[in-house]
C-alpha cells in the first residue's frame, strides 16, 4: 500500500487526544517494523512528524536532516554508489552523515545513544553492559551508517583512519557484529595478527547467528595462514563448516595444504578445541547470548506474543541445533524451513569479504 493511503487510514483512527494519539502512532510503528513493512513505519514518521508543535517539529528536523534532507535519504545514496562499486563518489557522502552522527548523538554524563535493532539485543545489551546511564534510541541504525563510512575509507586506501571509525560504530551497537567483522577485514589487511584475534574474540562475544561464528572461525583461519600456522589454520577452517557451510574453505584447505607441501589431516573436535584454547577462542555460542535467546523466547510464549517468540526460538536453535526448539518453531510457524537463516534477525556477517591469495578458482 502506498504511503499516502497508509497515513489516510492512520489519521482516520486519530482522537482528539495528543497524548493518545502518539502512543497509537507508536505501537503501529513497531508492528510495522516487526512486519518489515516500511512504506509503514515511513507513513507513520511523517504523521508523527506532522502532528507535532512547531517547535520540537523544527528540532527534529534539525537532528535527522542535512542540507534538507534526511539521513536515511542520504544513506540511501551511499549505499547505491556503493551497489555500482563507486566508493569515490560515496566517500563525501557517508563523511557528512558520520559529521553529522557524532556531533549531534554525542555520550555524555547523563546519557548515550544505542542503534539497538530489536528485543534481543535490548535484553542482550542489559545483561552485558548494566547501563548507568538513560539510554537514547537513535532514529536510524547509526552502527551500519558508521561502518559503511569506515569500509569506505578502507576501500579508498585509508584502513588506518577506518579503525577509530569502526570503533565508533560499535559504540552505537555493541551487539551489532557488522562493525566488528568490518575491523577484522582492516586488521587482515595490516597484517596485524594481535588485534585481529581480539577482534575475532569480540565477535564471539556477541555472535547470535551460526552464520556469524564460522566466519569468525573462518578469519582466524585466514590470519593463521599468513602467519605460517597451517595446521592451526585447519582446525579453524574446520570448525567454520561445522557451523555454516561455505564453498570456500575446500580451496582454503587445499591452499593451506599447497603452502605446508603435504596432506592436511582433518582435525576431531578435541584437537579443534585444543588450538582453540590456545587462542582463547570460545568453541560455539555464547552462553549468556544463548541464555537471552531461550529467557526472550520463554517468556514471550507466556506472553501469547507468538511472533516475537518464534523469532527469538530461530536465533536459539540457529545456535544450539535443538531438536526441541526446532519443534516448537514448526508448532508456530509451520512454513519455517528448520535450518534455513533468517535474514531479518541473524548477525550480518560482512559488508566485504576476504579470502587468501591463491584460494581463487
Amino acid at each position: 500500500m502506498p504511503v499516502n493511503e497508509i497515513i489516510s487510514q492512520l489519521r482516520g483512527r486519530l482522537t482528539e487526544d495528543s497524548a493518545e494519539n502518539e502512543k497509537f502512532l507508536r505501537a503501529e510503528a513497531e508492528q510495522f517494523a516487526r512486519e518489515r513493512n516500511f512504506d509503514g513505519v515511513e507513513a507513520v514518521s511523517q504523521l508523527m512528524l506532522e502532528l507535532m508543535p512547531a517547535e520540537r517539529r523544527e528540532e527534529i528536523v534539525r537532528l535527522t536532516h542535512v542540507d534538507g534532507k534526511r539521513l536515511d535519504e542520504i544513506y540511501a545514496e551511499i549505499d547505491k554508489h556503493l551497489r555500482e562499486h563507486d566508493s569515490v563518489a560515496a566517500k563525501p557522502l557517508a563523511e557528512r552523515l558520520y559529521k553529522k552522527i557524532t556531533v549531534e548523538y554525542k555520550e555524555n554524563d547523563r546519557e548515550r545513544f544505542v542503534s539497538l535493532r530489536n528485543p534481543f539485543e535490548d535484553n542482550l545489551y542489559q545483561l552485558r553492559y548494566k547501563p548507568e546511564k538513560k539510554l537514547n534510541r537513535t532514529p536510524f541504525d547509526f552502527a551500519t551508517y558508521i561502518a559503511t563510512y569506515g569500509y569506505i575509507l578502507t576501500e579508498t586506501g585509508s584502513p588506518l583512519d577506518a579503525i577509530p571509525v569502526l570503533k565508533k560504530a560499535m559504540e552505537y551497537n555493541p551487539l551489532d557484529v557488522g562493525p566488528k567483522f568490518e575491523l577484522a577485514e582492516v586488521y587482515k589487511l595490516l597484517h596485524n595478527k594481535k588485534r585481529m584475534i581480539e577482534t575475532v574474540q569480540d565477535i564471539l562475544s556477541v555472535a547470535s547467528s551460526p552464520m556469524a561464528i564460522a566466519r569468525a572461525y573462518d578469519d582466524m583461519g585466514y590470519i593463521l595462514t599468513e602467519f605460517h600456522e597451517y595446521e592451526d589454520a585447519a582446525a579453524f577452517y574446520t570448525a567454520s563448516v561445522m557451523f555454516a557451510p561455505n564453498p570456500a574453505i575446500p580451496r582454503e584447505m587445499q591452499h593451506l595444504a599447497d603452502l605446508k607441501g603435504s596432506p592436511i589431516v582433518r582435525p576431531t573436535v578435541e584437537q579443534i578445541r585444543e588450538v582453540m584454547d590456545k587462542y582463547e577462542i570460545p568453541f560455539g555460542p555464547n552462553d549468556e547470548v544463548v541464555h537471552t535467546a531461550s529467557e526472550l523466547a520463554a517468556n514471550y510464549l507466556i506472553e501469547k506474543d507468538f511472533q516475537n517468540a518464534v523469532t527469538s526460538m530461530k536465533i536459539l536453535y540457529g545456535l544450539t541445533r535443538d531438536e526441541k526448539i526446532r519443534d516448537l518453531i514448526f508448532k508456530y510457524d509451520p512454513k519455517y524451513a528448520a535450518g534455513a537463516p533468517d535474514p531479518a534477525e541473524a548477525n550480518r556477517a560482512n559488508i566485504t569479504k576476504t579470502e587468501n591469495p591463491g584460494t581463487e578458482e
